[in-house]
């Protein structure tokens, strides 16, 4: 069937297209008519115009096209990963991947101008979707951001470590960081860990800018280990307990996110968190194509054990 377009509605409710943009859009300082406006949505809501984000399994529509939106937040290779595997996926089934980064204003502007059917948007995890059931399951947890961080804070606590501190950018953090934020406070509280420690670490090349925090955490405080939000603060966490004289994980145990393979050029060799982002494409493109889902049998997330932690 052909899919709905712009015109359609336009055509519907007696306007031009750019009426229809606007009333969608709820475009600021229009002159339109409540009736008119009314009209305009009532023949959009009959059409099925717009497509409709990707939200539950119910909701997914068979489409020639998948519009992927990966924020403005999620970078590094892993998300490349996902990408590839979304698109080998999505070829398999005759579709087109379509991938943008941008907020959610904007991608919801791009959605109506370019009519896609399916759409998975990966700048709404942090609120909407991080335990969201149709990423699935494993062994009765989601498959979410919280499961991943949750793993992180597990294998410190395996090793025995109570006091764990949370290192972040100082620079800040976008969206997806402050998601992982309260997730790794829940889960510390979950695992019976002492509260976090959450430590600023500059990410200046300046590395004067960077000691303070550090060697307050070994010097004055009662952590044994590090969680970093990512690979790169934990990369500068053991780059200053290098110029400090410290020892990882004798003095202070690090582990990072991500798997950005960096990680293993340092010494000693990081620590970290894999995420199986594949696996995530190739459930994302099948969910698009065809609404179908099933809990994980493999772990969606692991550990890489290097030395570090």
């Amino acid at each position: 069937m052909r899919r709905t377009t712009i015109r359609d509605v336009a055509d519907a409710a007696g306007v031009s297209t750019a009426t229809v943009s606007y009333v969608l859009n709820d475009t600021p300082n229009q002159t339109i008519t409540a009736a008119t406006q009314d009209r305009v949505r009532a023949a959009a809501d009959a059409l099925g115009y717009p497509p409709r984000t990707v939200t539950s399994p119910s909701e997914v529509v068979a489409s020639p096209v998948v519009l992927l939106n990966v924020g403005t937040d999620v970078i590094g290779t892993s998300i490349g990963r996902l990408i590839r595997t979304m698109q080998e996926e999505l070829r398999r089934h005759d579709r087109t991947l379509v991938v943008i980064s941008e907020g959610r204003d904007a991608a919801q502007d791009l959605r109506r101008k370019l009519g896609p059917l399916a759409v998975v948007d990966l700048s709404q995890l942090p609120d909407d979707l991080r335990d969201d059931h149709i990423w699935g399951a494993f062994r009765g947890h989601q498959a979410g951001f919280p499961f991943h961080t949750r793993l992180q804070l597990q294998h410190l606590a395996e090793h025995g470590h109570r006091h764990v501190a949370l290192a972040i950018p100082a620079e800040g953090t976008g969206s997806f960081g402050r998601a992982r934020i309260a997730d790794a406070h829940r889960a510390a509280l979950d695992l019976g860990l002492a509260p976090l420690t959450v430590v600023r670490v500059s990410m200046d090349p300046d590395p004067r800018a960077r000691t303070e925090s550090v060697r307050t955490l070994v010097q004055e405080s009662d952590v044994t280990a590090v969680a970093s939000l990512n690979d790169a603060v934990a990369l500068s966490v053991l780059s200053v307990m290098t110029q400090l004289g410290y020892r990882a994980p004798e003095d202070l145990a690090v582990i990072g996110f991500d798997d950005e393979h960096q990680e293993s050029l340092w010494e000693p060799e990081l620590t970290t968190v894999r995420i199986d982002t594949a696996a995530y494409g190739r459930r994302a493109a099948r969910l698009a194509v065809d609404a179908t889902t099933r809990d994980w049998t493999e772990a969606p997330s692991t550990i890489v054990r290097r030395a570090s932690a």
